[in-house]
């Protein structure tokens, strides 16, 4: 199998190809399609099928393949946006025969803030069952809650705020400004890189040691309510069995007071304000790279293989190789390898840990 390379074609058979032949990725980054979003005229995509459900269902497969290929100690970071219920039914419905898992001409298409382009948002006209027309979907949560359900642990909820969001001239609602970016895991322990990721300190801090600070000071993001850890937490809630008595706490407290810990940022928060990027190729939505690089950096090491079933236009893979990563893809749409292949065509450097 080649490394630092897109397999054109139906994930689900990339990923048994790969999974055969003994590779195993250390990190996934990935937003699949939305359902009900777009038809982008590719004999056997996602997203059109006639339920959510189905869907739903779809998503799952294809996620247990990722976990399947997954390192234990590796982590997926999904991307989902959500939409809103209409009151038509869509074509591809199974009332008029057609399954909908292929390109379906005319679909009528529900608002969905994955819409990164310029084009105008359409207006929601999808009836979904046991939805009322104009209800919110929640598909990034069902996905969520269904993956869960699979197997997978779900840590954490990313809100991915968008400064410059899509307009929409809705009067009866906000202007949706955010998408979500979901952890997931395989395992209750995995690899978090939680330094390569840290918020920097404000210039008043970056003096001080860490160990010794007011925690108002060294946080600068402090939030009302927020009060101060116990000695020894950080060290509890990673799970080292040497410090889950009280002895333990105590005795990690004076080793921290003795040896400061020397000070490189504040935990990186969970709600990510990334602008939205416009991309000249013809892809429809794209990651932004500011939004792949902290899943890159937090999820893998140098060297390690970072893994997209829906490459779409190589925005992780770009990023990957820029961070001295390894990377692998797949793409169903034979047009998108030539746009991975011009964002990739210049080799990163050869990068090693210390």
């Amino acid at each position: 199998m080649k490394i630092d390379h897109c397999y054109q074609g139906d994930c689900r058979d990339v990923m048994r190809d790969l999974i055969a032949t003994g590779v195993r990725v250390q990190c996934i980054v990935t937003s699949p399609p939305y359902w009900g979003l777009r038809d982008y005229g590719v004999e056997g995509q996602l997203g059109l099928e006639p339920t959510l459900r189905e869907f739903l269902d779809n998503m799952v497969e294809i996620f247990d393949l990722c976990r399947e290929l997954l390192a234990d100690d590796g982590m997926l970071w999904l991307n989902m946006g959500d939409s809103y219920a209409g009151s038509r039914a869509a074509a591809g419905d199974t009332t008029t025969g057609n399954r909908g898992n292929t390109a379906s001409k005319g679909m009528p298409s529900m608002v969905a803030s994955r819409r990164r382009d310029d084009t105008p948002i359409p207006r929601s006209d999808v009836k979904v069952e046991g939805l009322k027309p104009k209800d919110l979907v929640g598909q990034p949560w069902r996905l969520a809650f269904a993956l869960q359900d699979a197997g997978w642990w779900l840590r954490q909820a990313i809100i991915w705020h968008k400064p410059n969001p899509m307009p929409e001239s809705v009067r009866d609602r906000c202007t949706k400004a955010h998408e979500y970016l979901f952890l997931l895991t395989k395992n209750e322990r995995y690899y978090f890189d939680q330094d390569a990721i840290r918020t920097p300190y404000s210039a008043e801090t970056k003096a001080q040691s860490f160990g010794t600070m007011d925690f108002k000071q060294r946080d600068t993001y402090r939030a009302a309510g927020n009060v101060r850890a116990a000695k020894g937490q950080a060290a509890y809630e990673a799970g080292d069995s040497r410090h889950r008595t009280k002895a333990g706490l105590l005795a990690y407290a004076e080793k921290t007071r003795e040896n400061p810990v020397p000070m490189s940022g504040a935990n990186r928060r969970s709600v990510w304000t990334v602008p939205t990027t416009p991309y000249p190729g013809a892809h429809f939505a794209t990651f932004p790279e500011a939004l792949v690089e902290p899943c890159i950096l937090a999820g893998s090491r140098l060297g390690d293989i970072v893994f997209d079933p829906f490459m779409g236009s190589g925005t992780v893979a770009s990023v990957a190789q820029r961070l001295g990563r390894r990377w692998l893809g797949a793409e169903l749409n034979p047009d998108y390898i030539a746009l991975q292949a011009e964002r990739t065509r210049q080799p990163a450097l050869e990068l090693t840990a210390a």
